[in-house]
């Protein structure tokens, strides 16, 4: 389980694409004796396993499946990616909570600046949309952010400073695609709720379930 909150801007060192998926190699700048063989490692919000370290290079192995479901396979040698560890109990939870498995790849469409921030429009996959709420979380590329303006597939989101100087988010543009994790509360209000009637959430729902 993850945060959403990127620790390090790692640099993809050599990728390797064979029938099984991918061998990824990443340098990494955080302490080397804090991360262990089989820590799990969010890379650009994919929940990998380290398989090896070497100094400050770690070494991933990337599945079928996963290297189809998400943005990784088109990464190349030198290109950056957001890092994070695993959360650990009794750590802040500074974003929300992530757990770095793919709902989909959504696609930049607008890119606008607003002072000081930066307003992305994204399009998502239909099956990431149906979790979309106002005010919502979402993790882009496994960075923590607010949903603003879903309508239909399409979702903004803000980039303020400290996201742009931290994260590799501010260097997007349109017809970039990113990975995309709905929130996974989300995911199960509207799972019972679909399981137990239309799937509407309305102030009887609620009251219902003790929300209200």
């Amino acid at each position: 389980m993850f945060t959403g909150i990127v620790e390090d801007v790692g640099t993809i060192v050599s990728i390797e694409r064979g029938e099984q998926g991918l061998a990824l190699q990443v340098r990494c700048g955080l302490e080397s004796q804090s991360i262990k063989l089989g820590d799990s490692m969010a890379v650009n919000g994919v929940c990998l396993t380290v398989a090896g370290r070497d100094g400050d290079v770690l070494s991933f192995d990337v599945s079928h499946e996963t290297h189809s479901a998400t943005t990784l396979r088109s990464l190349g040698s030198g290109d950056g990616v957001h890092l994070e560890r695993a959360l650990s109990f009794g750590g802040r939870l500074g974003g929300h909570l992530v757990t770095g498995h793919i709902d989909g790849v959504g696609e930049v469409t607008r890119r606008a600046h607003r002072g000081q921030n930066v307003d992305l429009e994204i399009l998502a996959t239909s099956q990431a949309a149906a979790y979309l709420v106002p005010k919502g979380s979402v993790a882009i590329d496994g960075v923590s952010l607010t949903v603003n303006q879903p309508r239909g597939k399409r979702f903004q989101v803000t980039l303020v400073p400290h996201t742009l100087e931290k994260t590799l988010l501010g260097a997007r543009r349109a017809g970039d695609r990113l990975n995309i994790e709905a929130d996974i509360l989300g995911k199960y209000v509207r799972h019972f709720s679909g399981a137990s009637g239309d799937g509407t959430i309305d102030e009887d729902f609620l009251k219902r379930h003790g929300f209200l």
